[in-house]
């Protein structure tokens, strides 16, 4: 992996040094709060620090890994780097000061380096799928659990909660993000915070969460009913499951972005409530909960074989209730592969 990113980037420079934890897990498969991997065409050497010394000599095997003693630039003469990549998107305005400080004499640059590594990570390996599909069934086994937990009475916070312990009970290494829970009115709120007020009879309970399993995550939403609910729920229902379809149908490999969204969109707008619909369609999913690429209307990029991306359209009606369903999906060459198992149709607890 490393030797097919050194062949991208610029000919007139030597290498590069990944700083960003995101980055340095997806060279290494070595997840860590602190490391510098030099990347580089006359070597790589992944250096960090005493307390993480001897699980990265056990986990990595694409590069050296040292103990970090001296200063960068030490390293840097090492490898005999004259010019080197870094990430710009990354790294705040202090680290990059600080990066040429530490690195004086080496020209830096930051053109390109970022684009590169997002081109490489959006496409994902047979490993990297594995992973984020194990993930997903922890998170479906939580919703089968979750179900027979929701009644009215109980809090948002409990369910969420409930979640929660499900997941990381079962084999989950983390969680995807905070998990979101909220009913009612709530739901209006594409990412509300769960809070304690009770289920009540006609609620919808809209649930947003995932897990990561060897670094990699995975993001589901469902939305679930409790009691008797009216007309104007299941309509609303019913349109954000149709269109969720509708752009399942035409994602593949070449489809433009933009495109995803629209099937999407124009379901709901044809229904009367495109002003409702307010977010992207989708997202990526990997080593970080949003990457590239992004089923937004803004989006031009293309669609490639082995990009996972969210599907994910929502109607939200302000105080008074919304709706979101969320599978991921994996693109190939004719279509896409649903990677949710879970059922969609709606459920009335």
């Amino acid at each position: 992996m490393i030797d097919e990113f050194l062949k991208k980037l610029p000919k007139n420079v030597d290498g590069a040094l990944i700083v960003s934890p995101e980055n340095r897990q997806y060279f290494t498969v070595f997840n860590a709060s602190d490391g510098f991997l030099f990347a580089t065409k006359n070597g790589s050497i992944f250096l960090t620090d005493s307390r993480y010394i001897e699980a990265a000599k056990d986990k990595i095997n694409c590069c050296e890994v040292e103990e970090q003693k001296t200063g960068l630039i030490e390293y840097a003469k090492r490898l005999g780097i004259k010019a080197l990549a870094v990430e710009a998107d990354r790294l705040t305005v202090t680290q990059l000061k600080n990066l040429r400080k530490a690195l004086r004499g080496i020209r830096i640059t930051t053109v390109g380096t970022d684009k590169t590594i997002d081109s490489f990570r959006a496409i994902k390996t047979d490993e990297e799928i594995k992973n984020i599909c194990k993930a997903q069934r922890i998170a479906e086994a939580a919703l089968e659990h979750i179900l027979g937990f929701i009644k009215a009475g109980v809090t948002e916070k409990e369910i969420a909660l409930e979640l929660d312990h499900y997941m990381l009970s079962h084999g989950a290494q983390a969680l995807s993000f905070e998990t979101i829970a909220v009913s009612g009115a709530n739901t209006s709120k594409p990412h509300g915070v769960p809070t304690d007020k009770r289920i009540e009879d006609g609620d919808f309970v809209t649930m947003d969460y995932g897990a990561v399993v060897n670094g990699y995550h995975s993001d589901m939403t469902r939305t679930v009913a409790v009691g008797h609910i009216g007309d104007e729920q299941k309509k609303v229902y019913d349109t954000v499951l149709k269109a969720q379809l509708a752009s399942l149908e035409v994602l593949r490999s070449g489809l433009k972005c933009f495109d995803g969204d629209k099937a999407a969109r124009d379901v709901i707008i044809e229904a009367g409530y495109g002003e409702f619909f307010r977010h992207s369609t989708g997202h990526g999913v990997g080593i970080e909960i949003h990457e590239k690429p992004n089923l937004s209307p803004k989006s031009a990029a293309t669609l490639h074989s082995g990009n996972i991306v969210t599907v994910e359209p929502g109607i939200y009606i302000p105080g008074k209730f919304g709706v979101r369903i969320e599978d991921m999906a994996l693109i190939t060459e004719n279509g896409c592969k649903n990677l949710t198992n879970a059922p969609k149709e709606l459920v009335i607890l």
